[in-house]
């Protein structure tokens, strides 16, 4: 009788903490991560990231040796100056023609006050008008021979202009800027090794929130909405259960098998909806963890 009762008194309270800590749906918590590549390729002079470490977006972590990439700058750059140099100085080289046609004018007008003075003839009046014509006529075509020469050699640096954007470009990859707000999960490179171009440096992702990956039946589908709230509970190691609140972000519109390692033919014939509930994280939560979903 002794040995009766207290085994009625165990499954009454077992009972009643089974059903205290009853669930409709349970998961794993997951969050996005990120993994951030290398974008230039040299060894790492400077890499300031440790896993656990909390970094913002815009945060500088490291720099990439850029020597090789700074001096083919400057070659360019030479490069570009040496090609200019060849520009002709057009003032200097229609100077003279603009003496002659400023002299040839005035001998023009001179003989024109002579012509109505009855002192000139109006052929010598024909012939300074002819030199004038003639004048500008050479002064215009030689400026449009030094602007053409001068087009051609701006258009000889257009090239080497872009690739010294290029350079530029290149460069500013050398300074490993952190994209996104987050915590270090994983570290793959260290400090002073070789790194290259898509090479990964290290994972990172935003655990201020989590997302707990659920699955439910067909039958519970009506019992979910999109921006829902639910309960959210996680073992806190105590044989008790820590509560948090949740909201559904995502419901599955598609039909999966029981997600597990190992399946027998009857649990294979089992079909669920995932869903995905966003939980704040206090700090307790971490990625991988169980939870259980209850319903309001």
């Amino acid at each position: 009788m002794k040995y009766t009762l207290l085994a009625l008194l165990f499954f009454t309270l077992f009972s009643c903490n089974r059903n205290q800590n009853s669930f409709d749906a349970s998961g794993s918590f997951e969050t996005e991560e990120t993994i951030i590549s290398s974008e230039a390729t040299g060894r790492l002079e400077v890499f300031n990231v440790e896993e656990g470490q909390t970094l913002k977006s815009g945060d500088i972590v490291g720099s990439i040796d850029s020597t090789q990439l700074y001096l083919k700058k400057k070659q360019l750059e030479s490069q570009v100056k040496s090609t200019l140099s060849q520009k002709p100085n057009i003032a200097a080289q229609i100077a003279a023609l603009q003496i002659q046609l400023s002299t040839a004018e005035r001998e023009q007008k001179r003989l024109a006050n002579l012509v109505k003075a009855e002192a000139a003839t109006q052929k010598q009046l024909d012939d300074a008008t002819s030199q004038v014509d003639m004048i500008k006529k050479q002064l215009e075509a030689q400026q449009s021979s030094l602007n053409i020469t001068t087009e051609s050699i701006n258009q000889q640096t257009n090239p080497l202009q872009v690739q010294i954007e290029q350079i530029n470009d290149q460069l500013s990859k050398c300074r490993l800027v952190n994209p996104v707000n987050g915590t270090v999960l994983t570290k793959y490179a260290e400090e002073k090794e070789m790194t290259a171009v898509g090479k990964a440096l290290y994972k990172i992702a935003d655990v201020s929130a989590l997302y707990l990956r659920a699955y439910i039946s067909g039958a519970q589908l009506s019992q979910v909405k999109l921006n829902q709230s639910v309960t959210v509970s996680v073992d806190d190691g105590e044989k008790k259960f820590k509560q948090y609140s949740g909201t559904i972000t995502w419901i599955s519109d598609k039909a999966e098998f029981t997600p597990k390692t190992i399946q027998t033919k009857e649990e294979r014939s089992n079909m669920v909806y995932a869903i995905k509930v966003k939980v704040k994280n206090d700090g307790a939560l971490k990625i991988g963890m169980y939870g259980e979903v209850k319903f309001q």
